[in-house]
């Protein structure tokens, strides 16, 4: 029987891809939990610290936290849960000579290993939607659960966010916060908007996100709006809603997570922040890097797996070892191309796609020759 001929979804197709899912959720236990733990032996001591009042985070709330966790974690390290899975597919099947026996019967390495490629593919394209997913919901209550625990307060608040409108005016938000009272509502307090080159501005102690009319807007106190004319006279009035500027509530948390955690931005988010200011490296970076990365769960297997299939039987740990040691190189590679680019040390383009292109091209070359 030769490869060419070999049917999609048969059974062959059906007992690899079961092996790859088996493995896969396996890895996903190992490697998640293993980073977990990892950060629980950075921090946990941080989050068990008296607060400056006396009491303690409340255990719920530090379970609350690493349960919010778990999803983010796979989605950092994805590409390396898909190798690892690849890797004990491979080696289960170096193990009990089938893939000695799948050559001998015409089906080529390549053919053999399709299903884990093509599952592989569909996880990299949910774990592009799933960081889509992500951003509009559970990421704000990991972030107010996070804050509580790291700043020992549940007031929770952002200092000196700058939100830039879509014309290049800005609004300055002196402490933000995300949710105040019940129920809930965006609050800022110190609002500064400035329009850009028109000498107009508009100061107010307070704003506040709230409906208006068939919407919602920025509801002022204290609201002033002051302009300086050609002649340099000065006009200021009151006013009562912040208009002109399009700026709301989940942009502003867009922001702030760019600013600390640019990393965990959707595609979504980088493309409006993107719109509104296209030359800021960090931006520019994280939307290539947003393509980029999925495709590493395809790139890391086309190295690897060829890798181990080179080891006869018995020499698996060398070729498990040898895929574990070059994910790590790429992870090492790809995380410092990403910090040049963030720092505009280097074209955010070159900093995304250059490890993508040459581990993928390693990983051609190596695929290819692979025994058939």
């Amino acid at each position: 029987m030769m490869g060419r001929g070999l049917k999609w979804g048969g059974r062959i197709d059906r007992y690899v891809g079961s092996l790859f899912l088996a493995s896969y959720a396996t890895a996903f236990l190992l490697v998640v939990g293993l980073f977990l733990v990892l950060d629980m032996a950075s921090n946990l001591d941080d989050y068990l610290e008296l607060w400056p009042d006396g009491t303690r985070a409340p255990t719920f709330l530090i379970a609350r936290y690493y349960l919010f966790q778990i999803p983010f974690v796979f989605l950092q390290v994805a590409p390396f849960i898909t190798l690892v899975a690849g890797l004990f597919t491979v080696s289960r099947l170096l193990k009990h000579n089938e893939t000695i026996a799948a050559l001998a019967g015409g089906i080529s390495a390549h053919r053999m290993l399709a299903p884990v490629f093509l599952i592989a593919a569909c996880m990299a394209a949910g774990m592009f939607q799933l960081r889509e997913v992500l951003a509009s919901d559970l990421a704000n209550k990991r972030d107010a659960v996070r804050f509580v625990l790291e700043n020992k307060n549940w007031d929770r608040k952002y200092g000196f966010v700058r939100v830039r409108d879509l014309n290049g005016s800005f609004v300055q938000l002196n402490e933000y916060r995300p949710a105040v009272g019940n129920p809930p509502v965006a609050e800022v307090r110190g609002l500064q908007a400035i329009w850009h080159s028109s000498g107009q501005s508009i100061e107010a102690s307070r704003a506040v996100w709230t409906e208006r009319g068939s919407g919602a807007g920025w509801l002022l106190e204290d609201g002033v709006f002051r302009e300086v004319r050609s002649d340099n006279t000065r006009v200021e009035r009151p006013v009562r809603w912040l208009d002109g500027f399009d700026f709301t509530p989940s942009l502003a948390l867009s922001y702030w997570r760019a600013r600390e955690h640019a990393v965990e931005l959707s595609f979504g988010e980088v493309k409006e922040l993107m719109r509104r200011d296209p030359d800021r490296a960090v931006y520019q970076t994280m939307f290539q890097y947003s393509l980029t990365f999925p495709l590493a769960n395809l790139v890391l297997l086309l190295v690897g797996l060829p890798i181990l299939l080179r080891h006869e039987r018995g020499k698996g740990a060398e070729g498990l070892a040898l895929g574990c040691l070059l994910c790590v190189f790429y992870f090492a590679t790809d995380f410092v191309f990403r910090n040049l680019g963030l720092q505009s040390s280097m074209d955010p383009r070159y900093a995304a796609w250059l490890p993508i292109l040459f581990f993928g091209s390693l990983g051609l070359v190596l695929f290819d020759s692979m025994r058939t």
